[in-house]
């Protein structure tokens, strides 16, 4: 049962106002938010301090994701290590529980799918084969090939750490609104659709 997370930035009167309540209180935070100065803020300001004229908002936009990356990067991180899972590792892992079973990819068949350079993806096995939670094994058919399966405590892990890894994603969305978050992930759908075929 997944538990449920109060943000810290709620206080108790806060949990038990009335919905009316709440969605003032929901929409005074939004209107605080856009409000509020940040650090892509102060440097549009210096560059049209500068003389830019052009159009920033691609700027704003980019550098603001960008920021918001290293962030989600540092909370997922810490989020992996509770299970002893370095960089990137619970991604391997994750890849090959979600495929079903037998578990089983190919080297190639995990770097196109997480995005990574080969030599990346071989440094992230080598890690995991020595933590006992993967296992590479020629193919019978193709002794050339090499397959990449969990073993049985590699699942089990994948298996313990993947709720906390929802919990973590979901304190890390806190910050929008449930109203938000469909046009948000309409937004990002739209916009990864033009680097990734169909």
């Amino acid at each position: 049962m997944t538990a449920k997370t109060t943000p810290t930035h709620m206080s108790p009167a806060d949990t038990n106002a009335s919905p009316a309540n709440k969605g003032q209180a929901a929409s005074n935070t939004k209107a605080d938010g856009l409000d509020r100065k940040d650090g892509l803020d102060s440097i549009i300001g210096q560059w049209r301090q500068q003389g830019v004229t052009e159009d920033l908002i691609p700027m704003a936009v980019l550098g603001r994701i960008a920021r918001l990356t290293k962030y989600i990067e540092v909370v997922l991180l810490q989020c992996h290590g509770e299970f002893g899972l370095g960089q990137g590792e619970f991604d391997v892992l994750a890849t090959l529980r979600r495929s079903g079973e037998p578990f089983t990819l190919s080297p190639s068949q995990l770097y196109q799918s997480m995005m990574l350079s080969s030599g990346a993806m071989t440094s992230r096995l080598d890690r995991l084969e020595n933590k006992g939670l993967i296992e590479r094994a020629h193919s019978k058919e193709d002794r050339r090939a090499v397959h990449v399966s969990l073993t049985i405590e590699g699942k089990t892990l994948i298996d313990k750490a993947l709720p906390q890894h929802i919990q973590c994603q979901s304190a890390l969305l806190a910050g929008v609104s449930v109203e938000d978050r469909p046009m948000l992930l309409q937004i990002l759908k739209s916009w990864l659709n033009q680097f990734e075929p169909q």
